[in-house]
């Protein structure tokens, strides 16, 4: 079985960060390898993890991911390099994507253009800095010629949201992988697996970690949570580079790649996941009421 973790989500209120940090604390009392947050419109998530790894020993904390746009290189290799020391050597993976369109550009204000190239010159810059070393590099989109002083005993690893063929080969050449989101297992075996292995191995570098982040639910009714995925969801099936996933998975929406049903549905469709070349997956847990705890439970019997 591929290593298992959970996907931590914000739930608000006044007291957000001391509720992060009882969920991360859980899931590393429940034997979880990983523990990922996202980086979207609530709680920065290098910070919150930050902050709640450093009262939780032990497990593996990841954002999947930051968004490259909106931050110099430097200033988040500057931070990330403060998360790690926060939480320990070892813990902390650095997930990073370029976002989407409509978010870079009609949010932020930033062109979108050339999102290779930009991903590529980020991390001519980013990479440097994580390993301790002075950053000088000039590109079309990103330029520094900087040096950080933060202490650090061992590079974080970065992985890379990574979908399209370049940007696969881009993650298996600079990065230590990719982090997958609203991608099914055949998409992984005939794509992703395949097309970032093979530029790994041409380029002489480790087998790369593909993390795996879908929603799960085991439930007797699975009708109901399949419509409760597909409101819950319903915005990543608009977005071009997750559409493009599910029409190569046949998918007709987000709701069809969540995982579904009961504990032995559930089960196959991660070993088939496990098959496919998935090395770690991450449940984004949906279901509600007893069925969240059903879920929790099965998901803990996995790694028990």
């Amino acid at each position: 079985m591929v290593r298992i973790g959970v996907y931590l989500d914000e739930r608000g209120g006044p007291d957000t960060l001391a509720r992060l940090t009882d969920d991360l604390r859980r899931a590393a009392d429940d034997g979880f390898a990983s523990a990922w947050m996202s980086n979207i419109f609530g709680m920065d998530a290098l910070t919150a993890l930050a902050l709640a790894g450093s009262h939780v020993p032990g497990i593996e904390v990841g954002t999947a991911v930051v968004p490259t746009y909106p931050r110099h290189p430097a200033a988040l290799a500057q931070q990330a390099l403060t998360a790690a020391a926060a939480t320990g050597p070892g813990r902390l993976t650095l997930g990073i994507g370029l976002s989407h369109q409509v978010v870079i550009e009609g949010m932020y204000g930033h062109s979108y253009k050339r999102p290779l190239r930009h991903m590529d010159e980020y991390l001519s810059v980013l990479l440097p800095l994580l390993d301790g070393q002075p950053a000088a590099f000039s590109g079309e989109t990103v330029s520094a010629r900087i040096g950080l002083t933060v202490q650090n005993t061992e590079r974080v690893p970065v992985v890379l949201a990574a979908l399209g063929p370049k940007m696969l080969k881009l993650a298996a050449e600079r990065a230590v992988g990719t982090v997958l989101w609203m991608t099914g297992p055949t998409t992984v075996r005939e794509h992703i697996a395949p097309t970032i292995t093979a530029a790994a191995e041409a380029a002489g570098r480790p087998a790369p970690r593909i993390v795996c982040v879908l929603p799960v639910a085991v439930t007797s009714d699975a009708e109901r949570a399949h419509a409760h995925a597909a409101s819950m969801f319903e915005v990543y099936g608009s977005l071009p580079s997750y559409r493009a996933m599910m029409d190569r998975e046949g998918a007709e929406g987000p709701a069809d790649l969540a995982i579904i049903g009961d504990e032995d549905a559930v089960g196959a469709r991660l070993e088939d996941l496990a098959k496919a070349g998935v090395t770690e997956f991450v449940a984004a847990e949906f279901a509600l009421g007893e069925d969240a705890v059903r879920t929790r439970a099965f998901l803990k019997s996995l790694v028990a």
